[in-house]
């Protein structure tokens, strides 16, 4: 299994692994190539049927273990996590932002094939803190790829390794080979922040501190890991709350996630035609605690008419900003005051 931490701002440096940088014409070019395939490739060989996959298992990682889509994500962090993805915010949040473009075409490898396993989409995350998406790296330890792999670990799950070959560096081969991995760990623990943990730790270390804390709350028994792994399962916990600020949908169950696009396309009609409300168009970091708050707003409300508004501010996409039409004249005239009041909250947890 895996001992070895990625250094985070070791890649940012882009000192570890020159071999990587490639233009970006070859890379686009290669996973353009890798998605037209598996588009082409038969889904019958899947394990597990993606309808069937439960709730995602990171009951450790929310204050409830029901999610609400329609609420802030970060007010729905575990207390435990905050004061770390807040500093993880701090540190890494812009170069994570980045990825969040040039990173697309692996990320869309990986949420091909993930389900195909019944692991949810959000484990490429794992991806980034163990390799920063890089093909070429090498741990001390000898492990190698984009899912830092161990040699015993690739061949266990048909991967080619030796005389010249190892497929651990290939995008497609070694996330099947790391999803089979990760359904199996799963298996064993039934939440995935504990695969994260036995993922760089090994399964018996996680096995030893359950027994030892006689608990499998991660937060309980954090502290029967090594420090290393402890890091690395709050890592990924900040990786997480980055890219899926706005509350990923593989945190429900299957009939959650069908009755949430239902009652979504029904509000979203009465919306349309309500007259008492205005539009306006928005782009930048704003946070909707901020803006509900700035514009007296009741958050639960803020949130009933504009659904999915963090998790589009956060992947940098245009939003029409729903408001009652006697606070659009506030919204103006604050704009960018609220805008500055949410970038803060985001980089400094103010």
């Amino acid at each position: 299994m895996h001992y070895y931490l990625i250094s985070l701002p070791s890649f940012l440096c882009g000192k570890l692994i020159p071999e990587i940088c490639r233009s970006m014409l070859n890379r686009s070019f290669c996973f353009l190539l890798i998605i037209v395939l598996l588009s082409n490739t038969s889904l019958s060989q899947s394990i597990i049927d993606t309808s069937s996959i439960s709730k995602i298992g990171f009951k450790s990682l929310f204050a409830s273990e029901t999610y609400n889509p329609k609420k802030s994500y970060f007010s729905q962090l575990s207390p435990k996590a905050v004061p770390f993805v807040q500093e993880y915010i701090r540190k890494q949040g812009k170069e994570l932002e980045k990825m969040k473009q040039w990173g697309r075409p692996y990320f869309d490898v990986y949420d091909r094939i993930l389900p195909q396993y019944g692991v949810p989409v959000e484990l490429k995350y794992l991806s980034v803190i163990e390799s920063h998406l890089q093909s070429g790296l090498r741990s001390w330890a000898g492990a190698v790829g984009p899912w830092q792999l161990m040699d015993y670990e690739a061949k266990k799950y048909g991967l080619r390794v030796g005389n010249g070959v190892d497929e651990r560096m290939d995008y497609y081969k070694s996330t099947h080979a790391a999803a089979k991995l990760l359904r199996e760990l799963y298996d064993q623990f039934g939440d995935w922040l504990l695969v994260v943990a036995a993922y760089n730790g090994g399964a018996g270390r996680v096995k030893q501190a359950i027994r030892l804390s006689n608990s499998r709350d991660f937060w309980d028994l954090q502290f029967f890991l090594k420090e290393e792994t402890r890091t690395h399962v709050k890592k990924f916990i900040g990786t997480h709350y980055i890219f899926e600020g706005g509350g990923g949908e593989t945190t429900m169950t299957s009939a959650e996630l069908k009755d949430f696009k239902a009652n979504t396309i029904i509000a979203n009609n009465a919306l349309l035609n309500d007259t008492s409300l205005a539009i306006v168009p928005v782009t930048g970091r704003f946070c909707s605690t901020v803006v509900a708050k700035g514009l007296n707003i009741n958050l639960a409300d803020f949130n009933r008419l504009n659904s999915g508004f963090d998790k589009a501010m956060a992947n940098g996409d245009s939003y029409n900003l729903r408001l009652p039409k006697g606070k659009e004249p506030l919204f103006q005239s604050k704009r960018n005051q609220l805008l500055q009041e949410s970038i803060n909250l985001l980089l400094d947890g103010k």
